[in-house]
């Protein structure tokens, strides 16, 4: 049974669905469960666990565009029921379950009253993740900042040793910016700085990850790329800055940047790993600008 998901809503607090008492044995217990986490991936891995034994499924998948998440638990299967989760007009997701047998109305009637206990725990959730979101979000580029590229690159980092992968960096600083700082105004640099960061955000791929590192400082982690990989990329986004210019008042400003690349080694840390792109940033500048220079 495929077709347009269903909507489920809750408008507030006050409009509850009624429920037979076994059913609210179920929804106390899946509440209690669900109340142990804020993370979306275990909030349904645990709602799909504990609604097993009353509505069986082979597999469950979760979609939350405003996130960008895309989670699978179990196996998909012929006959689905979808559901679209909100409250009080906010979207909080898809949820979609699957099995090889059709899915019984008495079984659908259930869902959805059980579902009714999953949507305030992705609530709460999503609110969660928009503040932590917000503290690692640098205001002005829309990049993660300093302090999320601490724990992320540490992250990515220990993931690229474990299993063996490429990782690799792009540290990129725009070319005289204390110039035009001090001849332009802050407002300027203030625009220089956004323009930048959207022509990298639009060379990036989405699994890409790009940081306001300092003033004018941006470093980009990239994985499984290669070091031929990141300098490809490194060059793109160096000719696309280079190619852009801002009129200001009557006069153009001309923006370049200066980048290095390198890839992680296996006795590498966070910080020398970030150093070695740097290092390589500084020759760039020093043989000219506007170019990409490789770390050793």
């Amino acid at each position: 049974m495929k077709g347009k998901p269903s909507n489920l809503a809750i408008v507030s607090k006050n409009n509850t669905l009624t429920s037979t008492k076994p059913d609210k044995l179920h929804q106390h217990n899946i509440t209690n469960a669900l109340q142990t986490t804020l993370e979306f991936d275990q909030l349904i891995t645990i709602f799909s666990d504990k609604i097993q034994d009353l509505i069986p499924h082979d597999g469950c998948i979760y979609r939350n565009d405003e996130f960008n998440l895309d989670f699978t638990t179990g196996k998909e299967a012929h006959h689905s029921c979808n559901y679209n989760l909100t409250i009080e007009n906010k979207q909080l997701g898809n949820i979609k379950l699957m099995r090889r047998s059709r899915f019984q109305h008495q079984e659908l009637q259930l869902l959805e009253t059980l579902l009714c206990c999953l949507i305030y725990p992705l609530n709460n959730a999503s609110l969660f993740k928009q503040a932590v979101n917000q503290a690692h979000t640098d205001p002005l580029t829309q990049t993660n900042n300093r302090a999320a590229f601490n724990s992320i690159g540490t992250r990515e980092i220990n993931l690229a040793l474990r299993n063996g992968e490429y990782l690799s960096a792009i540290f990129l600083d725009i070319d005289h910016f204390k110039s035009i700082n001090d001849n332009y105004g802050h407002a300027c640099g203030d625009i220089v700085l956004a323009t930048t960061s959207k022509i990298i955000r639009k060379c990036a791929r989405n699994s890409d990850l790009v940081f306001r590192y300092g003033g004018e400082e941006f470093v980009l982690l990239l994985s499984n790329t290669d070091l031929s990989g990141a300098q490809l990329l490194a060059e793109r986004i160096r000719k696309e800055i280079s190619l852009h210019t801002l009129a200001i008042d009557m006069e153009t400003i001309k923006i370049t940047a200066s980048l290095g690349v390198t890839t992680l080694r296996v006795t590498d840390s966070l910080e020398t790993f970030i150093q070695r792109a740097d290092k390589a940033m500084y020759l760039a500048k020093s043989q000219g600008r506007n170019q990409v220079n490789l770390g050793n």
